[in-house]
């Protein structure tokens, strides 16, 4: 099979596969291409309440493919950009289940996530000082909002690998898992995400990220989608809510 981004979407959740297994999942110039339109497909699907992003096999994504990125630099580095930024864009929760090598472009991605689980083992690393690379401003900020400013610098004056450890440790990752966990753990936590309200946490989302403008906008969304009442009553009647509020509205 062809380098690509695989997908399926069942009980609400899309599964997105990087897979590139003869370069070890490295994202190829048509991956990087494909990967936002594949996004705002799955962000209008209104089965989809979260998104999981993983790679075929035994690895998550070893970066770039080079060898397929034509033109400059920057020109490559412009399209790892806009597939990172639309994923952190995507309006339901995301989740990286990360097994293996999660380098470069494979770390751009992950931290794009709202939360990233790990199999021990794994390995993490910002690698352009390697390549005489200046790392983008934007994922520069986006990694010191995980890791803090320290680390960031640790890993981008370095390109040194870290392990789930140091990873979580430092705030890069959420969970780490056990060999052969990460996958139920994933399924199960996934489970959760659908069950809760989209109000909350598309609100959430933005709040977290840095938006702090549209407090009336959230305000007006929960007084008129419903969310609340229903989370009430199902507490009080010791069931699961039925929420139906949805990011199309």
């Amino acid at each position: 099979m062809e380098p690509r981004l695989l997908h399926s979407v069942v009980d609400s959740v899309a599964t997105v596969v990087i897979h590139h297994p003869a370069k070890r999942n490295a994202m190829t110039a048509a991956m990087w291409r494909a990967l936002p339109p594949l996004l705002g497909t799955l962000a209008a699907d209104p089965d989809v309440r979260a998104l999981v992003l993983t790679g075929e096999g035994a690895t998550f994504c070893a970066g770039a493919d080079i060898s397929t990125l034509q033109g400059s630099p920057q020109e490559a580095q412009g399209l790892a950009v806009a597939a990172e930024e639309a994923l952190a864009a995507f309006p339901k929760p995301t989740l990286a289940a990360v097994r293996g090598h999660c380098v470069g472009g494979g770390s751009q991605l992950a931290a794009a996530c709202d939360l990233r689980f790990a199999e021990e083992g794994s390995l993490f690393g910002v690698t352009p000082a390697k390549l005489g690379i200046v790392y983008p401003a934007s994922s520069t900020r986006r990694l010191v909002s995980l890791v803090g400013p320290a680390t960031t610098k640790y890993l981008l004056f370095s390109g040194e690998l870290i392990g789930t450890e140091r990873a979580l440790r430092t705030g890069l990752l959420d969970e780490v898992l056990p060999e052969g966990e990460l996958g139920k753990r994933v399924a199960e936590f996934t489970r959760i995400l659908v069950s809760r309200s989209q109000l909350t946490q598309a609100a959430a989302k933005e709040f977290a990220d840095g938006r702090t403008d549209r407090d009336d906008h959230w305000a007006a969304q929960a007084r008129g989608s419903g969310d609340t009442a229903e989370g009430v009553a199902a507490f009080l009647e010791r069931r699961q809510p039925r929420f139906t509020w949805t990011t199309s509205e």
